[in-house]
């Protein structure tokens, strides 16, 4: 299908496909050897990829869902914004809480059902679920799968009851046509299908939600519980003040800042150089200490050189055949054999994009002591065929690998 011009005007972090370009025999199967080690790769041809990076809106409203948005922390931007994830897909399946939002990435693909298209991912923010989610994620084909960690994909055609099929305007002056499901008022995240017995107006997703609203100091349900007033339509805001901080995730193509790596380390480099030696230092600092003494320096070394053009990224992105996730230690590192099939259609999932450490830079994570999350990548596989059906969002997978699962303080609960 070709794209006009506008739809071409659609902010996205997209890649485009090559499907109309390869041939699908390409696709990875369970015959391929059990081993996806990367040292061998340096002769391979480079594969085009996109790199996501954090950086605070300059307008509020370009997170709205109306303007396709690529985001990471605070609430999400549904793209089907009635029919969202299930109760039971929205929590962790180890301590039962509701998931958080950690980023999603807008990524249509030339197909006329794949228009537009978003992938969501979410995580509990305790650490020990993490590690809970380590043991899960080994476990080839289990009869029902456990995880701490969740993305969901979700796909519209150019027309439908949701969005004009124009590109939006550009000056935040874009309507919905149609209002979003009732959301949690403390998360503003998941479906509000519980509400307060008291005012009949507050709603949450879950009663450990209601219980933190109501306990909240910084705006506690129970003081505004009688005269609360709440509009009858999604909100797009949260009363939760444990939201990791919002940001635009914005894009460029990788090629763009290869550049002798010498440019960027120079004290006496040129001027306009893409990245500031005090941004570059500051970057490198904190990545260097994540990853002190794990003993892991070759792979340490590939992923330091690989990241060095742009130590600010916190995103990979690329739906290329060829495309490999990279990553930063050797240890913990799938097998093609231990990404699963597509759970609708039984198609290979390939490698789509990965978060990177960086992120829990901007979203202040702190490393202070036993529950503090902290992981090397998370790595995004979705279904080669974007395969659709009746569902709004279908769930992918995600294999997160860990600097060091038996260093961390955290690892002592599990048995």
């Amino acid at each position: 299908m070709e794209i006009d011009e506008n739809a071409e005007k659609l902010k996205s972090l997209h890649v485009s496909s090559l499907d109309e370009e390869e041939d699908e025999s390409e696709a990875p199967n369970d015959d391929v050897e059990d081993d996806v080690s990367e040292d061998d790769d340096d002769d391979e041809e480079p594969v085009p990829m996109t790199l996501g990076f954090a950086e605070k809106p300059k307008n509020q409203w370009s997170l709205l869902r109306q303007y396709f948005p690529s985001k990471a922390g605070g609430i999400p931007a549904w793209l089907d914004p009635i029919n969202l994830p299930s109760s039971k897909s929205s929590v962790c399946d180890f301590c039962g809480v509701p998931l958080q939002f950690l980023l999603q990435v807008y990524a249509p693909l030339s197909e006329k059902s794949t228009f537009h298209r978003a992938l969501f991912v979410f995580m509990c923010p305790s650490m020990t679920c993490l590690l809970r989610d380590q043991h899960e994620q080994w476990k080839r084909h289990p009869e029902t799968p456990r995880r701490s960690v969740k993305v969901f994909r979700c796909q519209l055609p150019r027309v439908n009851s949701f969005y004009s099929r124009e590109a939006p305007a550009v000056d935040g002056t874009e309507k919905l046509l149609t209002a979003g499901a009732l959301l949690c008022n403390w998360c503003g995240t998941w479906k509000g299908d519980k509400i307060c017995s008291s005012c009949r107006r507050a709603r949450y997703c879950s009663s450990e939600h209601q219980t933190a609203h109501w306990r909240s100091s910084k705006s506690s349900h129970k003081v505004h519980c009688r005269q609360l007033e709440i509009p009858g339509e999604a909100s797009e805001s949260a009363a939760s003040n444990s939201l990791w901080p919002e940001y635009e995730i914005t894009n460029e193509d990788e090629f763009e800042f290869e550049f002798d790596d010498a440019e960027i380390f120079n004290d006496n480099g040129p001027d306009n150089s893409l990245i500031s030696r005090s941004r570059t230092d500051k970057s490198f600092e904190k990545l260097q200490t994540y990853f002190k003494g794990h003993g892991d320096t070759r792979s340490w070394a590939s992923f330091q050189a690989k990241v060095a053009v742009a130590p600010d990224q916190v995103l990979r992105y690329s739906r290329f055949a060829q495309a490999k996730p990279l990553w930063p230690v050797s240890s913990g590192q799938p097998s093609i054999l231990d990404i699963p099939k597509c759970n609708y259609c039984g198609a290979t999932r390939c490698f789509e994009f990965q978060v990177l450490p960086q992120l829990l830079y901007f979203f202040q994570v702190k490393d202070d002591g036993q529950d503090s999350l902290d992981w090397a990548t998370i790595v995004v596989y979705t279904c080669e065929d974007s395969c659709g059906g009746h569902l709004g969002y279908k769930e992918e997978f995600a294999w997160v690998q860990l600097a060091s699962q038996r260093e961390h303080p955290a690892s002592h609960f599990l048995k």
